[in-house]
């Protein structure tokens, strides 16, 4: 059978996934790939393959999927970073069912074939990162609640400091008034606010907002992670420079070494008690300086 394992000429078997290899190569997401393998749109040595458990080896099998060929007797494509300003009314996607426009019309001129790294939701305007590295793609999926962004934020009327302080506490993010853009004449009728939070924490904002009476009514994703959307025009995309991604990268990490700081300076059962009590022992034990007298 061509899916087992082969083993090399030292003996040993390297494969992987299916999904990471197609991920890695640039075709699709591995949660998209997962949905190829799922559908019967995936071969391996011309073999159709349902299993996500799946593996095979790029060195030694030929891999199909979407049409598009891995492995053997391929040559290895190139990784491709962009930062992309999305317009609002666009779906975060490179296709779309119902017909609606996709980030595919915003990519005109790319021969690489890439895919959205997160979601930026249809009515929203901003910051989306696609790529080509299924890898990095991955890693930013596993730690999507982590990682910072920022949104320009426009709700109806207008909020107090206040209200800012009061609201950034209670859902837990940080809010600050941004220059008005659609303030011509006097003072505009609805305000902008940056908020930087967790993508979490969108929609708890949301519900809030609309309990102060405060309704949001456009959002702009304007960072995510180290990543901004300054200096770039609306429909139009970036390629992102080597240390911009490795600044990318960086910023992966620094969420884990936090999570991995909290789990070391958590209190434990038997740690926290027992390293006290003898020291209160001790200085109960210890006499005091008016005894001597």
């Amino acid at each position: 059978m061509p899916l087992r394992d082969k083993p090399k000429r030292d003996g040993t078997i390297v494969q992987e996934r299916l999904q990471k290899i197609i991920g890695r190569a640039g075709i699709a997401s591995r949660r998209h790939a997962e949905q190829l393998i799922l559908s019967g749109q995936v071969r391996v040595n011309g073999v159709v393959v349902r299993e996500l458990g799946t593996k095979a080896d790029p060195a030694t099998d030929k891999i199909e999927a979407a049409g598009r060929t891995v492995g053997i007797g391929t040559t290895a494509q190139r990784h491709v970073y962009l930062a992309l300003h999305k317009p609002p009314e666009v779906v975060s996607a490179m296709a779309d069912p119902e017909g609606r426009k996709t980030l595919r019309n915003c990519l005109r001129g790319l021969p690489e074939r890439v895919f959205p790294v997160g979601n930026l939701e249809y009515g929203a305007a901003g910051l989306v990162f696609l790529t080509n590295d299924g890898d990095l793609a991955a890693e930013m999926l596993k730690n999507w609640a982590s990682i910072e962004q920022v949104y320009h934020v426009k709700v109806k009327g207008m909020l107090t400091l206040a209200d800012l302080e009061r609201i950034g506490k209670d859902v837990g993010l940080k809010m600050k008034t941004v220059r008005q853009p659609d303030a011509t004449r006097g003072r505009a009728a609805n305000f902008w606010y940056e908020v930087t939070m967790r993508d979490s924490k969108k929609d708890e904002l949301r519900r809030t907002l609309m309990k102060e009476m405060h309704p949001v009514e456009k959002l702009m994703r304007i960072g995510l992670g180290s990543l901004t959307v300054e200096g770039l025009p609306r429909g139009r995309y970036r390629l992102l420079a080597e240390k911009e991604v490795a600044a990318l990268r960086a910023s992966l990490k620094a969420p884990r070494k936090e999570k991995e700081r909290e789990k070391d300076n958590a209190p434990t059962h038997s740690g926290s008690t027992p390293t006290r009590r003898p020291q209160r022992q001790r200085r109960e034990e210890r006499p005091s300086r008016n005894s001597h007298h």
